[in-house]
């Protein structure tokens, strides 16, 4: 009997120790951090980033996408750059005009011409200029010349016998003169020398001169377009009348 009360006694004792144990680990619990369902699936030795393995994917962050740039069109005109310098789009510095007046230092067959125009100008007869003006090939350029020249001559003066335009013709060759285009085919003599000199550099004697030939409101428009365009002659220096023209 006393044999089986020890027995008792000692069953109680380890049934109290387990359950004080079982009491212990439930009220220890709670006191845990809970672990998220993907931290209960990292491997030990993984890196700290995260990463997952097995049949979760990967999921990888989108990349930054930059906004679309239309391009700029392209300048219209290519302008050379500053740094570069070009001699070929250089402008070339305008020499010095020479104004001629002497007539005994050109050429005589153009001093002859020159003096038969004069002559012929001067008499009030249009029709002596005829003969001076040539035919064919060689026949003087004028002015809106499409037919014959005499005519033509008339149209452009201001009265019907052709007075004005002679007496223009008489002006012009009493300036002073240039040579232009020298040593090429287009060489010539050409009265009066403000077709190849600026007006704007124009002395006051000078002004004088292209005064007699045209009026101060011209002089303005002239300046303006930035050349004469009044009459001018042309000879050539084997002594054949070129051009009687206005215009640029």
């Amino acid at each position: 009997m006393i044999g089986q009360m020890s027995e008792n006694r000692s069953f109680a004792v380890r049934l109290c120790a387990v359950l004080f144990a079982a009491l212990s680990i439930a009220l220890i619990a709670p006191l845990q951090p809970a672990f998220a369902l993907s931290e209960l699936k990292q491997i030990p030795g993984d890196s700290d980033q995260g990463e997952t393995t097995g049949d979760t994917p990967e999921i990888e962050e989108p990349e930054e996408v930059e906004p679309l740039q239309i391009p700029m069109p392209d300048p219209l005109v290519n302008k050379p750059s500053r740094d570069t310098k070009d001699d070929s789009l250089e402008e070339e510095p305008v020499g010095p005009v020479e104004v001629l007046t002497d007539i005994s230092k050109i050429p005589a067959p153009v001093a002859r011409m020159r003096k038969l125009i004069v002559e012929a100008a001067a008499s009030g007869d249009i029709e002596r200029l005829r003969p001076l003006l040539g035919k064919g090939p060689t026949q003087t350029q004028v002015s809106g010349n499409e037919g014959d020249p005499i005519q033509t001559l008339k149209e452009l003066s201001g009265d019907e016998e052709g007075i004005e335009i002679q007496a223009i013709l008489l002006d012009v060759l009493s300036t002073g003169f240039v040579l232009v285009d020298k040593g090429t085919p287009e060489e010539a003599y050409v009265w009066p020398y403000f077709t190849e000199k600026p007006l704007a550099t124009l002395t006051a004697p000078e002004k004088v001169d292209l005064f007699r030939l045209i009026t101060a409101g011209d002089y303005a428009e002239m300046l303006e377009a930035g050349n004469y365009n009044f009459y001018r002659v042309g000879i050539t220096p084997d002594g054949q009348w070129k051009f009687f023209v206005a215009g640029d």
